[in-house]
């Protein structure tokens, strides 16, 4: 059974209704963790059972994952969308296994029918990565409860281009107010929405950095901004190096990321980032180190590495 959910722990709270429950995030932002039902996922291929999904699930939580992002449908932009009856049914076992168990969990999807599936087998979020394509999956969001993320994109799903921008943020906020001004009509209220400025979607290597740069001005819109990030393609183009080897280049846009304001930070690599956070946060002052805190003698050497002599 996952850890419940943190509380607020001061007055500069985000309320975000997750079916049911209230997430209050403040402070150190919230991990998601990725789990790819799709076996032809750029990144992360592999295990792809239910079985194993739900295991690797259990792992990201075990891991400090808040929330457990499950897609059915890779977003690689050279294979062709995928028949929504399939989509549906790579992810509905495993959402229903997962919140039978307690855990709170996001399905990637961006049709509403799939959405619908989703939120009857316990989904709590629909994290829709193509700015709200299909407005009935906000009226699905609605009836069932469930938080909302609202992505920026000026591309139809499954499609790879670079629009031009006169001024990019101003672009990502004016997108995401009027998505979400369509959601509230949908029925949508305010504490169910998250905005994801959509790093690498219809964006250049060099515009995501842009972004990155700039999230603090992303603030103003009052609603907690989800970063997708880990092992982007913006991270590839600098360190050129393929996904699996992207992890310190998504540690260093990470960092980038919570300074920016980031409530919730979707990764594949959670231990990682978690331990990077917390350093981090040890490192900058914003978390209190105790002075007698030592490090386990079992940790001084690697497990498989022989003790002193008796």
């Amino acid at each position: 059974m996952p850890d419940e959910l943190p509380a607020a722990v001061d007055s500069d709270v985000l309320p975000l209704r997750v079916r049911g429950r209230t997430l209050r995030i403040s402070g150190d932002p919230l991990l998601m963790g990725i789990v790819n039902a799709s076996p032809d996922s750029f990144s992360d291929p592999g295990r792809h059972s239910p079985e194993g999904l739900v295991e690797r699930a259990r792992e990201l939580a075990a891991a400090g994952a808040a929330l457990i992002d499950v897609g059915g449908e890779s977003g690689r932009t050279d294979t062709p969308p995928l028949p929504e009856g399939e989509e549906a049914a790579r992810v509905v076992p495993v959402i229903e296994r997962l919140a039978a168990e307690g855990f709170v969990v996001s399905v990637d999807t961006w049709r509403a029918s799939v959405a619908d599936a989703a939120l009857e087998a316990g989904a709590a979020m629909v994290n829709d990565l193509s700015g709200l394509a299909d407005p009935e999956v906000a009226e699905a969001c609605a009836k069932a409860g469930a938080a909302l993320v609202i992505t920026h994109t000026r591309l139809a799903p499954k499609r790879k281009g670079f629009p031009d921008y006169v001024d990019l943020i101003d672009d990502v906020a004016t997108l995401l107010r009027r998505r979400a001004h369509e959601a509230h009509r949908r029925g949508i209220e305010q504490e169910q929405i998250v905005f994801d400025p959509g790093i690498d979607l219809a964006k250049t290597p060099a515009q995501s950095v842009e972004l990155l740069r700039r999230l603090g001005e992303l603030r103003a819109l009052g609603r907690p901004l989800l970063l997708a990030i880990s092992r982007k393609d913006f991270v590839g183009a600098l360190t050129g190096r393929p996904p699996r080897e992207r992890l310190a280049g998504t540690l260093a846009a990470l960092s980038e990321a919570v300074d920016g304001g980031a409530a919730i930070l979707r990764v594949h690599d959670v231990a990682a980032a978690r331990d990077y956070l917390r350093v981090r946060s040890a490192l900058r002052g914003e978390s209190l180190v105790p002075a007698d805190l030592r490090l386990d003698a079992a940790l001084r050497r690697e497990p498989t590495e022989p003790g002193p002599p008796g």
